[in-house]
C-alpha cells in the first residue's frame, strides 16, 4: 500500500467496531459510482482491511481508523473526505475527522536513508584504518624482521651485537623484539640457556661491556644469579617489580637502563639470598678473580606425552602443527580440555585474559614467550593442566597438576 489514512471517530452512544464499519461502507456507498464504491475498491485491491480500534467512556464510543490505500494520492484525499460525511453509527450521531495520511514510500524511504546513515557510520569505525595501529603494525613487523640468530646456540639478538662495545643481555626473544621496536640494536637473549648459560654470552661479555637486563621478580633473580658467577657482567638492570621486559614501555626501558647497579654491588645483594653464610666470603673471592665456575645442572626436561596424576596428556597433530607456527608471533593459544580453541590473544595480554576466565574452563595455554613463576601461579589458580611456551626461565615453585613444556620439548 502507498498511503494510510488516519481518522478519529467520536460516537454519542456505545456500539462496536462492526457498527462502525458497517456505517462507513453503507453510508458512502455509490456516493461516486460503482467504481469508487468501498467494497469493490477493496475486491480490486486497491484499499485494504478498514481498521477500527475503539475505547468507551461514560455514554460515548471513541476510536481510531485506519485505511490502508493503493489509490494516487488524488484518489486517496477524495476516500479520505469521503468518510467523513459518515453522520450516524446506528441510531446515534457520529462525526469522523481525518487527522493525517501517511506516505508509506516516503516513510519506508526515511527508513532506509536513517539505516543507511548507521551503517555508514559502523562501517568508518570500523573498517576505516587507524593511522597509530596501521604505523605500530608497520614499525612491529620492521622489528621481528631485524631480529637475527647469534652464535652457534642460535640466540634472538639484535643486528648490532657485533658493531657495538656495549650488549644488553635479557631473557627471551620477546624481550630483544621490545627492546628493537624502542631503538636498542645491541641486544642479545639468553634464550634456551635453562640453567646453562650460552658460551657465546660468556665470550662476547669478555670484550664488551655487558649489562644483564632481567625482569623484576624472583626468576629474574636466579637468572642473575647463574648469569654473574659465569659471565664477565659490568651492570646489572632489573624492570619494575612484577613487570616483565617485554612489556616495557620506551620510559620504562630508558629509566631502567639509566639506574644501573654495578654487578658486583648486585652479587652480593643475591649471595645473601641464595648461598648458605659459610659460603658467602668464597663465592665473592672467586668471582672477583673470575675463575671458571661449572654451570647449574639443568632443570629436567618433561616430554611431550606426560603424566598428570592419572590423566595422559597427548598434543592432537593440528595443535603441534599451531606450535610450528607460534614462534616470533609473541601470540598465545588458549584451548579447552577437547582442544577447541578458545581464543587467539597477545602474550602481553594473557595475563589479563587468563585472570577473567572461569577455574577450570581453560585446559592449555601455549604461547610464545617465557614460562614465569607467575604464569605456573595464575595456572594453578585457574585449574590449567598444560603450559607450552616458547622457553622455560628459572622457576622456584612448579605447581603439582600443572605440566610444563617448552616448544623444543614438542617438536624434537
Amino acid at each position: 500500500m502507498k498511503y494510510l489514512i488516519k481518522a478519529r471517530i467520536e460516537v454519542e452512544g456505545l456500539v462496536n467496531k462492526h457498527d462502525i464499519i458497517g456505517a462507513i461502507f453503507g453510508q458512502t456507498e455509490n456516493l461516486f459510482g460503482e467504481e469508487f464504491d468501498l467494497r469493490e475498491l477493496q475486491d480490486r485491491g486497491r484499499i485494504g482491511r478498514v481498521l477500527v480500534d475503539i475505547k468507551h467512556q461514560n455514554t460515548k464510543t471513541y476510536g481510531e481508523i485506519t485505511i490502508p490505500s493503493n489509490l494516487d494520492r488524488v484518489e486517496t484525499a477524495l476516500l479520505a473526505a469521503m468518510i467523513e460525511t459518515v453522520e450516524k453509527v446506528g441510531p446515534y450521531k457520529a462525526r469522523i475527522r481525518v487527522y493525517d495520511i501517511i506516505d508509506v514510500r516516503a516513510e519506508k524511504i526515511k527508513k532506509i536513508i536513517d539505516r543507511a546513515k548507521e551503517i555508514l557510520r559502523i562501517w568508518s569505525l570500523e573498517k576505516t584504518p587507524d593511522l597509530r595501529e596501521v604505523l605500530r603494525e608497520i614499525s612491529e613487523a620492521v622489528k621481528k624482521g631485524e631480529v637475527i640468530s647469534y652464535g652457534p646456540e642460535g640466540l634472538p639478538a639484535g643486528p648490532d651485537v657485533d658493531k657495538s662495545d656495549e650488549i644488553i643481555i635479557v631473557e627471551g626473544r620477546a624481550d630483544v623484539i621490545n627492546l628493537l621496536r624502542y631503538g636498542y640494536r645491541n641486544v642479545i637473549a639468553l634464550e634456551g640457556a635453562r640453567g646453562k648459560i650460552p658460551e657465546t654470552i660468556i665470550k662476547l661479555a669478555k670484550t664488551k661491556k655487558a649489562i644483564a637486563f632481567v625482569d623484576g621478580d624472583h626468576g629474574g633473580d636466579l637468572i642473575l644469579w647463574e648469569l654473574l658467577r659465569v659471565a664477565d657482567i659490568d651492570y646489572v638492570a632489573r624492570a619494575p617489580p612484577g613487570k616483565e621486559v617485554e612489556d616495557l614501555t620506551g620510559k620504562e626501558i630508558a629509566r631502567a637502563l639509566s639506574n644501573l647497579i654495578p654487578a658486583r654491588e648486585y652479587l652480593a645483594i643475591l649471595e645473601k639470598k641464595f648461598q648458605p653464610r659459610k659460603e658467602r666470603q668464597k663465592a665473592i673471592q672467586e668471582v672477583k678473580e673470575k675463575p671458571p665456575a661449572p654451570p647449574p645442572p639443568p632443570p629436567k626436561q618433561l616430554q611431550p606425552v606426560v603424566q598428570v596424576e592419572v590423566e595422559k596428556i597427548e598434543l592432537p597433530e593440528p595443535v603441534i602443527q599451531q606450535i610450528k607456527q607460534l614462534s616470533g608471533t609473541l601470540e598465545a593459544l588458549i584451548y579447552d580440555k577437547d582442544w577447541n580453541l578458545i581464543d587467539k590473544v597477545s602474550v602481553r595480554d594473557i595475563y589479563n585474559f587468563l585472570e577473567k576466565m572461569e577455574p577450570g574452563k581453560v585446559f592449555a595455554v601455549i604461547y610464545d614467550g617465557i614460562v614465569t613463576q607467575r604464569m605456573l601461579d595464575l595456572a594453578a589458580e585457574k585449574q590449567i593442566k598444560l603450559i607450552i611456551a616458547n622457553r622455560l626461565g628459572s622457576i622456584e615453585k612448579r605447581p603439582r597438576d600443572v605440566v610444563v613444556l617448552s616448544f623444543s620439548d614438542v617438536l624434537s
